[in-house]
């Protein structure tokens, strides 16, 4: 998938699920930490056997589905495996196809899983491992019996991970029951410094998002733009279009050689290149005061990484603005980002091909006023003198000259 290194969730907990051992882990949603027991729970699973062997507990039908399609993502390379949502509110009759079809992996929420249970139509006997996230949700919704009448469908051999935001009582009541000699893993709450930068997002389909942000490009007219993306692959493919499209633009990445990387970063600096694509790992050491846009045309993995993107603008003083890229379907990432970074990030409309023809026109009358108002024109005056020889008026003239400009 083109990630450069694991968030801190995914180095605690990775390596103790992969051993088989059972897992508490507590940390906030926008932490990464779906990958982190979903890389481990794919990795384990027999693509031989067409039963279902994970089955994922989640709160709410929305992140049931934002999971199932996380898992979905990781296992795009991985031959044989098959997840399923089922939830309340979808016709079950489709959930009853899918399930004689056969899913390794099931994401569900507890009342609907229950529901399969007690039909006969999802079976847990070949399950090897029982994840709960965000149990302390689920705690507070009430579904602690639903989660025990599941589990105790399971093997008693299999492995148990629960996620959860706090560890009160109940919840460690609840491993303690079900968790052999668990491993804590815990991500602590940093607080966080975000910059004075006005913070935008435009929610946008991914089809879209090349036109949108050269639109922005039209409108904003930045000195020196940063655009990040979350993967190696991301960064090439958008440098290669951007350039394309006539802008001054350089990819950077990890699997640059540190000559080439230094090379790029040096024409930035120098406003030889306009617009510098990166991902998070080689953006670490960007240190350029003169940033006016930062654009995530990917939603960040985490909190911390967002916080470090809009950071690379508003330097020294200076105004910033940071643009956020968010398909409808990844929102609630930004509201995991808003919540724990406890920061607004304000919806802006898509815009119009107008919108970037009428900034364009504002900013060249403004360029022609200050031309005039410092003088020194008196070459160009005697120049439209000649012209008005030939029955041009000096409006006409000051007309065409604009027409021309601005068809360029």
């Amino acid at each position: 998938m083109g990630f450069e290194e694991p968030t801190p969730i995914q180095i605690s907990a990775i390596p103790p699920i992969l051993a088989g051992k059972d897992v508490t882990g507590q940390a906030q949603t926008g932490t990464g930490k779906t990958a982190a027991f979903g890389i481990p729970t794919l990795e384990k699973i027999d693509t031989r056997n067409r039963a279902t062997q994970a089955i994922v507990l989640s709160p709410t039908r929305e992140l049931a589905i934002q999971t199932a399609e996380e898992f979905s993502r990781l296992a795009s390379h991985l031959r044989g495996i098959t997840t399923l949502p089922i939830y309340g509110g979808q016709p079950i009759e489709r959930q009853l196809k899918a399930l004689r079809r056969g899913a390794q992996v099931v994401v569900g929420t507890p009342g609907r899983v229950l529901d399969h249970i007690k039909r006969g139509t999802l079976s847990l006997s070949e399950v090897t491992m029982v994840i709960l996230d965000e149990a302390d949700q689920m705690l507070d919704m009430g579904f602690i019996g639903d989660i025990e009448k599941i589990i105790a469908k399971t093997s008693s051999k299999r492995q148990t991970i629960l996620f959860s935001a706090t560890l009160p009582r109940p919840i460690l009541e609840i491993s303690k029951k079900f968790q052999k000699n668990p491993e804590f893993v815990r991500i602590a709450e940093r607080e966080m410094t975000v910059p004075q930068v006005e913070q935008l997002y435009v929610e946008i389909r991914s089809r879209d998002k090349l036109d949108i942000l050269c639109r922005l490009f039209d409108i904003y007219d930045p000195a020196l733009a940063l655009v990040f993306c979350n993967t190696k692959k991301g960064v090439d493919i958008l440098s290669t279009h951007l350039q394309a499209r006539g802008y001054v633009a350089k990819g950077l990445h990890g699997d640059m050689k540190q000559a080439q990387r230094d090379y790029v970063m040096a024409n930035f600096r120098n406003g030889q290149i306009d617009v510098l694509i990166a991902t998070d790992v080689a953006a670490r050491g960007i240190d350029v005061g003169d940033i006016d846009l930062v654009v995530n045309f990917d939603v960040p993995q985490d909190v911390e990484n967002y916080v470090h993107r809009i950071g690379r603008t508003a330097r020294a003083g200076r105004a910033g603005r940071a643009i956020t890229f968010v398909d409808p379907r990844e929102v609630y990432k930004l509201r995991a980002i808003q919540k724990h970074a406890r920061i607004n990030i304000a919806r802006i409309p898509l815009p119009k091909a107008s919108d970037a023809a009428e900034t364009r026109t504002r900013n060249l009358m403004e360029k022609v006023k200050q031309i005039v108002d410092n003088g020194d024109i008196e070459k160009e005056v005697e120049l439209i003198e000649r012209m008005m020889v030939d029955d041009y008026t000096s409006l006409e003239i000051a007309a065409a000259l604009l027409k021309v400009e601005l068809a360029q």
